[in-house]
């Protein structure tokens, strides 16, 4: 049961990371200007937000499973939309589609994964599904770029759209539902219910952790490639200097390291983390060199390994099963609002690539001042 909740967790991040390298010049392509193209490549995780928010109440009522294959075949269905747009409007609204869809799948399948977890390890288990997204991360940017440049941009969302639906009919074959009704007349669903997780000190830090995670990210989807393409660089290249972080994060992920997730603070993780990628930005943003490019990302994907697995630990830590669904919402809903924030802000200042990397590594040293801060002061129990 696990092992397929992994596999699903690397299809349910695929489609996402494999647009990484071709969004935005597939919107520069269409004719959009530097604000519209940040607005195209946030559109996605601004819808997705609504999806989280309102995939966390359904997932605690409804159960994980019938979510997540609601999720799967909407999905699918709105990757073959992006093969007739020819506006950049059109791509605008098929990404608001296809982040409502995208916002179902993902709580639903890690609420599954936190269900199955136990206490102890849950580090290290949350580590094996960051290993999961690290592993879309490698494949997905790649194959992007790759098939783009080999049989065009629409094949991207013609397989990708087909893995979703197969997908789909084995979650509704093997998958076996671990909610019942019983849990159902226990779930409240109120304002206050929600506000207390949105009170939580340790949620509050995952919170912030995974808003900054995703912030840089959606920067390095718009500015990476760009920077590449002003260099003389094919998309490719593009496609695999950003799959290089997934390498280093599932090695982090898979190897003995992984057991420090067990044995140290999360958030002291977090914030290890946060340096990282600060780092890493800041070397993305002064050089051209090709090698010194892929030093910046090995650093990034150290900064993913160490956030991504300690903040969704968090979240499993001070939630119970039967709020997790609502607890997973809010925390990917938090996800998505930093690769909205990330895209916008460098689309609405019209950076140059240097520039916008420079501010990405800026914001993020700003929240990992305000995650040591809230350590020392507010601090982080219950």
């Amino acid at each position: 049961m696990v092992y397929f909740l992994y596999i699903i967790i690397v299809i349910a991040f695929l489609d996402t990371f494999s647009q990484l390298p071709i969004i935005a010049p597939f919107a520069q392509s269409l004719g959009a200007t530097s604000l519209l193209i940040g607005l195209i490549v946030g559109m996605y995780s601004l819808a997705n937000m609504g999806g989280n928010i309102i995939a966390g109440q359904w997932i605690d009522k409804f159960g994980r499973k019938k979510i997540l294959v609601i999720g799967l075949f909407f999905v699918s269905i709105c990757l073959i939309g992006y093969a007739f747009v020819t506006t950049p409007q059109q791509l605008l609204l098929v990404r608001f589609l296809h982040g409502i869809g995208g916002g179902l799948l993902v709580p639903a399948a890690f609420a599954f994964l936190g269900d199955h977890s136990r206490t102890s390890t849950r580090g290290k288990t949350m580590a094996f599904s960051g290993a999961c997204v690290g592993i879309s991360a490698i494949i997905g940017p790649a194959f992007g770029a790759i098939i783009t440049r080999t049989l065009g941009i629409d094949w991207v969302f013609y397989i990708i759209s087909a893995l979703f639906l197969v997908t789909a009919v084995f979650v509704m074959i093997i998958l076996n539902e671990n909610f019942s009704t019983k849990q159902t007349e226990k779930t409240k669903f109120d304002t206050e219910a929600t506000l207390k997780l949105l009170r939580l000190p340790p949620l509050i830090n995952a919170y912030i952790g995974a808003f900054s995670l995703m912030l840089t990210l959606g920067i390095l989807a718009y500015m990476l490639p760009l920077k590449i393409a002003a260099s003389g660089q094919s998309i490719a290249f593009s496609g695999i200097l950003m799959s290089s972080f997934g390498i280093v994060a599932i090695l982090f992920f898979v190897l003995p390291t992984n057991q420090i997730f067990d044995q140290v603070k999360r958030e002291k993780m977090v914030i290890v983390g946060m340096l990282f990628v600060t780092g890493s930005l800041v070397i993305l943003s002064l050089f051209e060199l090709i090698f010194i490019l892929f030093i910046a990302m090995f650093f990034y994907g150290i900064g993913f390994a160490c956030i991504f697995p300690s903040v969704t630990a968090l979240v499993i830590d001070h939630s119970n099963k039967h709020e997790r669904g609502r607890a997973f919402g809010l925390f990917y809903a938090f996800f998505s609002l930093g690769v909205v924030v990330g895209s916008f802000i460098v689309g609405a200042l019209n950076t140059p690539p240097n520039q916008g990397l420079f501010i990405g590594a800026f914001i993020m040293l700003c929240l990992a001042l305000i995650v040591q801060w809230r350590i020392k002061v507010v601090g982080t129990s219950l």
